[in-house]
């Protein structure tokens, strides 16, 4: 989910830090290869590798493809994701399929596909992108509360499977930030922002940072750990 918003923004700042960026999209190539310019334009090294996550063939044929190239994999984000938002009365089957099997199937398929190689070198960062609609739900998005919601879990029990071999795995939630994806609250905006204690929405600069630290020597002992990136929304 590199490909644009918040992964954007992560696979910039963790080039920043001196890190190969593989910068994993789908459909939108274009994208992608426009980030990969933004970071070589700077100095640092990525490439672009197209993997529909939902899919766990594509998955492990593109980390197996990253492995054998590099000969290591330090760092996970977890950050694709779509939306699909319905009224439950009104939610159809594939509305709820396509958010579950991109949004927690998808982290499922990467982490499954790159955890064993974490534990053959006993070092391992793995970063997933929750929601804080996954920890207070949000009426309109039962499928998407369900898949930020089941991220969550999903975290707290891999940092239990793996912390022994010195792997960590954390979720950031973050609230209401700036993207494509939030485009469509531009007209309510003002109402959104009188909830936020800071009064603003996030920036995807705001979610890279922590996704940053949460992959640095620095936070080695944090692990199994939920961080609301919201401003103050849930206070």
């Amino acid at each position: 989910g590199g490909s644009g918003g918040i992964g954007e923004s992560i696979c910039l700042e963790m080039a920043k830090q001196g890190a190969i960026v593989i910068i994993n999209y789908n459909s939108n190539k274009q994208s992608a290869l426009e980030i990969a310019q933004k970071i070589g334009n700077i100095g640092f090294k990525s490439e672009i590798y197209k993997a529909d996550v939902s899919d766990l063939d594509q998955v492990i044929e593109m980390v197996n493809s990253v492995y054998k190239k590099f000969g290591k994999i330090d760092i996970l984000v977890n950050c694709a994701g779509i939306t699909r938002d319905n009224l439950l009365m009104r939610m159809s089957e594939k509305q709820w399929d396509d958010v579950i099997t991109t949004n927690l199937n998808g982290v499922f398929n990467t982490s499954k596909a790159t955890v064993r190689y974490m534990i053959k070198q006993r070092y391992g960062r793995i970063i997933n992108i929750s929601s804080i609609v996954g920890i207070y739900g949000n009426p309109g998005q039962t499928n998407y509360a369900a898949a930020k919601a089941g991220i969550i879990g999903f975290t707290k029990a891999l940092a239990k499977e793996v912390g022994s071999r010195q792997i960590t795995v954390n979720s950031i939630a973050p609230g209401f930030i700036k993207t494509k994806m939030t485009e469509f609250l531009a007209d309510k905006t003002s109402l959104i922002e009188e909830r936020i204690a800071l009064r603003r929405l996030g920036k995807p600069e705001d979610v890279a940072n922590l996704a940053v630290f949460l992959a640095s020597e620095e936070a080695g002992y944090i692990t199994g750990q939920v961080i609301a990136v919201d401003g103050g929304l849930a206070l």
